[in-house]
């Protein structure tokens, strides 16, 4: 092979390369820029300041694309903390299993093994039960006069004494049914609390966070936020048609009842990198996993719900959902590509949480199949 030969190869090499340099960087802008525009019109469509889409596809791509507005002029960003609500849910499910592994706790124990007699509170039900929300427990929120007066006393600590003490006759039976109520994880709180002898915050950390290096994540009753969160939109449960920025109103009342139900805060990006870890097997053991993902015919596993495939494009998708005082979001995983999917906005506006998220799922899915036909052709 003569010196010109071999001039022209090193030129076609360094050109092949140039154009799949250039073709990665096509796709990554396409998925990217599809994701944002698909917020953008979605947030136009109903009326919401901004939104955050974080993705982990593994192998491939992990990104985070944040638009729209925080307050004033602050854009929002992809750093940003935000209230998860019931996602925090999956996290004390999460926790309840790496006790169980370890022989604190069994799913088979009863609350009166771990905790006093409380009104309304049948002490035969059990860890499982409490779990998979066919305790029977009355849903705390399901009682006007709660709403009533953390509105009254927006500026008081409510104890879990307190919200127990809201709590009507149970809806049935230990087992012999199925409703939704964040009291269960109140109680799956206390009994991580008593069993560990030591507080939530430290536990999910110490189990959890740690073992996985997740820094961003706080728990509102028991750490001190950070300076940088999402603004938040809404009424503040007033009723009164308002639409404002409500994120510095008072609402100490509130963040008091969400203990072990839907009171951590975190970033959309820590927020995908915990779903991902889980679901693929980095977090618990496969028969704890096998128990999680045991969903009833409700679809709620043990900390985990299957997605209505009205919203997923037709795609099984499990996770979890979460709202809080101005904001809604997402925590989805697809098994079928081991994808993870976090969507978030901030106003409580479940019909453009769904509209964001089914689009997304449409977007991700066809990538992710464009790249693997490409593959195939190659």
């Amino acid at each position: 092979m003569n010196t010109e030969t071999i001039t022209r190869f090193i030129i076609y090499i360094l050109i092949l390369i140039q154009v799949i340099i250039s073709s990665c960087s096509q796709n990554k802008a396409s998925i990217e820029q599809r994701i944002t525009n698909t917020i953008e019109n979605n947030l136009e469509d109903y009326n919401v300041k901004g939104g955050i889409v974080s993705i982990i596809i593994p192998g491939y791509k992990k990104t985070t694309i944040s638009t729209g507005t925080s307050h004033d002029t602050v854009k929002i960003k992809s750093d940003m903390f935000f209230a998860i609500g019931s996602i925090t849910k999956n996290f004390v499910a999460a926790l309840s299993f790496k006790l169980v592994e370890q022989g604190i706790i069994s799913l088979n124990d009863t609350i009166g093994k771990w905790l006093p007699r409380y009104k309304h509170v049948e002490s035969k039900i059990t860890i499982g039960h409490l779990l998979q929300h066919t305790s029977g427990l009355y849903m705390f929120w399901d009682n006007q006069k709660i709403w009533d007066d953390l509105i009254k006393y927006r500026d008081s600590i409510f104890t879990p004494e307190t919200v127990l003490s809201y709590i009507k006759e149970p809806y049935f039976k230990p087992g012999k049914g199925f409703h939704y109520s964040n009291t269960n994880f109140l109680l799956l709180a206390l009994i991580i609390k008593k069993a560990t002898g030591s507080s939530l915050s430290v536990e999910l950390n110490k189990q959890l966070l740690n073992p996985l290096n997740i820094k961003d994540v706080y728990l509102s009753q028991e750490e001190e936020l950070p300076n940088n969160l999402m603004h938040v939109w809404g009424d503040n449960f007033e009723n009164d048609g308002s639409f404002r920025d409500i994120t510095n109103l008072p609402r100490t009342s509130h963040e008091s009842i969400t203990y072990g139900s839907s009171g951590i805060f975190i970033t959309a990006e820590s927020l995908a990198e915990w779903c991902n870890y889980l679901f693929t097997g980095k977090v618990l053991g496969k028969t704890s996993m096998s128990q999680m993902l045991n969903f009833n015919e409700d679809d709620y596993g043990l900390g985990v719900h299957l997605f209505d495939k009205s919203i997923t494009d037709g795609e099984k998708i499990y996770g979890h959902g979460g709202a809080n005082i101005g904001t809604c979001a997402y925590m989805a995983f697809l098994p079928e590509y081991n994808v993870s999917i976090i969507v978030v906005i901030n106003a409580f506006s479940g019909k453009c949480l769904d509209s964001i998220f089914e689009d997304v799922v449409e977007i991700v899915v066809d990538e992710i199949n464009q790249l693997d036909n490409s593959k195939v052709a190659n």
